[in-house]
Order: structure tokens, then sequence, then C-alpha cells
């Protein structure tokens, strides 16, 4: 057969600076390897090496939420199909060693073997937008939480008149009245207490308007890209956000609600033994999908009375708390992903199911 007829399939093992590809035959033959620079040339002589060896049929990349993000949107611009490869085993690696070489190969080999399936996120549309404003949040938050368990502290330990002054004072009035203060020359355990309070105070403040503003632009985000998902039943902005940030910017790519359930880590998972038959907890998948997943639950159960009346139905049945409390996550899996297609343009629209089954 001719050089230009032959099937190949690539692998790509992305590291910061530099990608390894490398580029197999239909029987599974290593073809060759090469190194290219992580940028847009690199990217472009690395897919024209890979078709100077064939007919090219899909690449796997390793990493493509990381640094084979870039590599991966150019890819897919240009036609290629893209799957996204999960890092080589750990115990293959201790037996056979590991080199970029041997792991774009291992790339290249999962996709052949179709051990891989999945296409990457997009990362083109509002859902990226979101998923950055939601790093911006998420470390705001913790630094806020820091700065107050410092305050806090701090007047725990304070002299004696600056402890009474401020111990009743919850954090954002404890932040407000230390802001304020003009504590001069830290040359007294009370003044350097002040300062300290001071500069904490005004860092919990900035904070807390960086969460706001990063707040309303979720807000509006969500609202903007999925009204269907804001409109179920306490889906708020930052439920909505997590699990859009799951489905990415090409849903599409999930081929089942059960994959996207799977996806969030709220499939069922078999943990039958003997007689007894039941299903416990997925531990695995995406965790901050599946504690909005949780979240939501947990809101119904408070309100929603459909839901309170599933609960006490499937206690009377046996089945535990944790166990109930899988199947409404797996239930308002379903419903999310719903929701998620009619908002992309995926899926008809029908009537909303808001309420489980009596």
């Amino acid at each position: 057969m001719a050089e230009h007829e032959r099937a190949v399939t690539g692998g790509v093992d992305t590291h910061k600076d530099a990608h390894v590809a490398a580029a197999l035959d239909a029987l599974g033959r290593v073809m060759g390897t090469e190194e290219f620079p992580a940028t847009p040339a690199g990217y472009r002589n690395l897919l024209a090496w890979l078709r100077g060896h064939g007919e090219l049929i899909a690449v796997g990349v390793e990493g493509t939420g990381a640094w084979g993000a870039g590599l991966a949107r150019f890819l897919a611009t240009e036609g290629v199909a893209v799957l996204e490869v999960q890092r080589p085993n750990r115990q293959h690696r201790r037996r056979h060693g590991k080199s970029d070489p041997a792991d774009a190969v291992g790339a290249a080999r999962a996709v052949q073997a179709e051990e891989v399936s999945g296409a990457p996120k997009a990362a083109t549309g509002n859902v990226e937008c979101i998923r950055l404003l939601q790093i911006a949040r998420r470390s705001a938050m913790k630094a806020r939480t820091q700065a107050a368990n410092q305050m806090h502290a701090v007047v725990t330990t304070a002299p004696e008149q600056l402890r009474s002054d401020l111990a009743d004072l919850d954090t954002k009035a404890l932040a407000k009245r230390a802001s304020r203060f003009r504590p001069g020359d830290p040359a007294t355990p009370t003044a350097a207490a002040r300062r300290t309070l001071r500069i904490l105070g005004r860092r919990w403040l900035a904070l807390s308007a960086d969460i706001d503003e990063l707040d309303n632009d979720l807000d509006q985000l969500t609202a903007t890209t999925a009204p269907t998902l804001r409109s179920l039943p306490s889906v708020g902005p930052q439920n909505a956000s997590a699990l859009l940030i799951a489905a990415g910017d090409n849903p599409d790519r999930l081929c089942t609600e059960a994959s996207y359930a799977a996806l969030c880590g709220s499939s069922p998972l078999d943990a039958s033994s003997g007689r007894r038959q039941r299903h416990r907890l997925n531990r695995g998948g995406d965790r901050q999908a599946n504690a909005a997943l949780y979240m939501i639950v947990v809101s119904r159960l408070r309100w929603h009375r459909p839901t309170q009346a599933y609960m006490q139905r499937r206690l009377t049945e046996g089945k535990t708390r944790k166990e109930v409390m899988r199947c409404l996550k797996r239930y308002v899996a379903r419903q999310v992903h719903r929701a998620i297609l009619i908002d992309f343009g995926l899926h008809e629209p029908r009537h909303r199911p808001t309420e489980l089954a009596a």
C-alpha cells in the first residue's frame, strides 16, 4: 500500500514547553516519534508531521484540560478527531519505565484499542468563561475564610482591653471595625494587634467585594447560557456553574444521560454480595458537580414535597438514607442533563420533570 494511503493513529504526550507525538499504522507498528514546541507553529508542524505518514484517523491527547488544551483546540478546528487519553497506568510505568515517546505511543495505542472514546471539552464558549470565573471565586472564598479565621484568632489572644471590645462582633462587623483602626507604630502588643487586624479586615472586605462581583457575573452568565437548568428547583448560580462545567461547551460529547451521571459521580455502583443485592455511592467523577447535586437534593428535602415523600417511601422499603440520597442524586443528574441539552439546542423541550414518581 502506498505511504499516503496508510491509516495513521496519532498519540501526543503533552508538556508545558513541548509535546511529543507518535504515529502508528493500522497494525499498531510505530512509524515514528517526534517532539514539537507547544506553540501555534509547533501545533501546525505536529499535524503536518502526522499527516505526512498517511491518512490521519484520530489523535489521542493526554492532558486536554491542562497542557494539551491548546493543541486539542487546534486539532479540533482542523477537523481532526481528538480523543482524551488518561495518563498511563502506574503499574505499567513501574514495570516498563517511563519516557515521553513511550507515553505518546501509549496514547495512540489506547485510541486503537478503543480504551478511550471521550472527546475533550471544547472550552470555546460561555461555559469556559464560567469555569475561569469559578477559579477566581474559589480561591477568593478560601482566602476570605483564612482571613476571617486569622482575625478571630488574633482577637482571642489580644490584650484584654482590645479583646473585650471585639470579642462579641461577627466576622463582617469585626472586619469593618478593624479596617478603620489607626494603630500607629506597632511598638506594643496592642498596637501590633490593631495593625494586624486592620490589614486582615481590609483584606476580608476586599475579598468580599471580589466575591460579590464574581457572583453577579456568574448569575448573569448561567441565566443566559442555561435558562432551563436555572429554572429547575434548587438550582442556583453556583450549582448551575458546577454542573455546566462538568458538561463543557460541547455537551453533545456525552452520549447518554447515564454518561453524564457517571461524570458527576452519581451513577450507582453495584455492591452486591451473596443474597444481598444493593448499590452504593460512586466516589469518583467530578466532585464539584457531585457536591452540586448533593446540595440540590438537600435543599429539596427541606421544602420540595415530592422529594420528601420519595425519601419517606424508600426509607419504609428498607433503604438507608445514604442509598436514598444516591437515588435522588441520580434522578437530579437525569433532570440536569436533559435541561442542558435543551439549553444547547440538542433536545426538543417538553414538559419539565419537576416531580418524582409517587
